[in-house]
């Protein structure tokens, strides 16, 4: 099952990065006094009562913004710039998430812009199991005093249910606000994930990844267009390959942090990554024309970061000139520039004529076949033997590392456990040298391999 997703939905300066911040356990938001203080949208994992929970942090949606290059009066509270913004947010929230946190201030009292929040979200919520779905907490911040918790009780006027009062400053009533998160995800019934391998198409945006999808599917089945930005959902599409069950995930391009504009399409980057660690395989397609960019390297970064599978495509080869040395001149850039996928292999394809494009989902699902692999410990003990022996890890202080044995814990990904006298004597270039040995026995091709150390005391 996959991990739901909360949102906090609210006006501006309600406490919504404070509460994402406290309920993250770290500092990730920017909080400030100023309201629209949060510029991006923030995504980090959660945990309550064994439910791990992945939590969203929205910027407020704020009836004074004016567009940018506009001279106008502030926009009203009932003006249609103001009701298409708060629509365009609270629906795709509502749409994307398994439970909302709607955040207001004890402070402000009810607003006109929480009544208008909360209006949409009762007419966006829809019934599952006949039952109002997602769920939505209606979460009064700020409720540092008895006094201001004697004021929450004005908050039902909303119609969203019973308040529950916290300080995401001080962290008071968090708990029992989580209790009651916690107890909604037990009603939540998320969409079984069925029985497939699970390839997910990602990139920036306009590299071709609605055209590969449509040659892969043989249809048409999601909308492709020159204009950068079409896709704005992940489109799941459903094919048998040689008897062999598989789910494509396309997905809207990635763009760099600073070209994400507000709206929609803050939202499209959320369902990529979403994407991505739903997959088993990605599929990270690079512009031929263009070559490798800074937005490339950090969406092979996302694939790393969540310990996927992954292929390179260099879409788009038709359209450049070629000599007997262009594939091989191609390939050493690409390793060069993304040195930290240098497990992955790399295929380069034209989505648009079919070039190589039936190469890809072997490769795909060789990918996710040597994802599962598994080594025997004893072969894994005689590597790390013959490792040592051949490069014995530096000494630190005076003190060598010593490695007492290691085995395979799980796969997808590859993890090993090593047994070792002290892991702060590991130096991080010593693990990539055993990565390596353990890839010259077993590529597991495409495949991050996880390796953690497990301190023991000397016999």
């Amino acid at each position: 099952m996959a991990k739901p997703v909360v949102a906090l939905v609210g006006r501006p300066n309600v406490g919504k990065s404070t509460l994402f911040n406290r309920l993250a356990r770290e500092r990730l938001a920017v909080v400030d006094d100023i309201p629209g203080t949060t510029r991006d949208r923030l995504m980090a994992e959660a945990e309550w009562g064994g439910y791990v929970f992945d939590i969203v942090d929205t910027g407020g949606i704020d009836p004074t913004q004016v567009s940018p290059g506009k001279k106008q009066a502030p926009l009203s509270i009932g003006s249609a710039e103001f009701i298409a913004e708060i629509r365009a947010q609270a629906e795709i929230a509502i749409h994307e998430a398994d439970a909302i946190l709607f955040v207001a201030d004890v402070q402000g009292g009810v607003t006109p812009a929480d009544q208008e929040i909360a209006q949409i979200l009762r007419k966006q919520q829809r019934e599952q199991d006949g039952r109002p779905w997602p769920p939505i907490l209606l979460v009064v911040n700020k409720c540092e005093s008895q006094a201001s918790r004697d004021q929450v009780y004005e908050f039902y006027e909303l119609g969203m249910g019973e308040p529950y009062p916290i300080s995401a400053l001080h962290g008071q009533g968090i708990g029992d606000l989580l209790d009651a998160l916690v107890a909604a995800f037990e009603l939540w019934v998320g969409e079984q994930e069925e029985d497939s391998i699970k390839i997910s198409i990602v990139g920036k945006p306009n590299v071709g990844k609605s055209t590969l999808l449509n040659r892969l599917a043989r249809e048409e089945r999601a909308i492709v267009s020159p204009i950068p930005g079409t896709t704005r959902d992940a489109i799941d599409t459903r094919l048998t390959y040689h008897q062999m069950p598989i789910t494509l995930i396309d997905t809207a391009g990635i763009r760099r942090r600073g070209k994400i504009y507000p709206g929609v399409e803050k939202y499209s980057v959320l369902r990529s990554m979403q994407a991505i660690r739903r997959s088993d395989v990605a599929l990270l397609m690079l512009d031929a024309i263009q070559g490798i960019t800074a937005q490339d390297t950090h969406i092979a970064g996302y694939i790393l970061d969540a310990w996927k599978s992954a292929v390179v495509l260099v879409n788009k080869w038709d359209a450049i000139p070629k000599d007997t040395h262009t594939i091989e001149d191609y390939t050493w850039h690409i390793r060069h520039e993304l040195n930290f996928l240098d497990y992955v292999p790399v295929l380069f394809i034209s989505a648009k004529t079919g070039q190589r494009v039936h190469k890809i989902l072997p490769m795909a699902l060789q990918v996710q076949e040597e994802r599962l692999a598994r080594l025997s410990t004893g072969r894994l003990n005689r590597l790390l033997r013959d490792a040592f022996a051949q490069h014995p890890p530096p000494s630190k202080a005076g003190r060598p590392l010593k490695i007492f044995y290691g085995a395979q814990v799980s796969n997808d990904p590859p993890t090993f456990v090593l047994h070792v006298n002290d892991p702060e004597l590991a130096h991080f270039t010593y693990l990539r040298y055993l990565e390596n040995r353990i890839r010259e026995t077993y590529p597991f091709l495409g495949t991050p391999i996880r390796i953690l150390l497990r301190g023991r005391q000397e016999e």
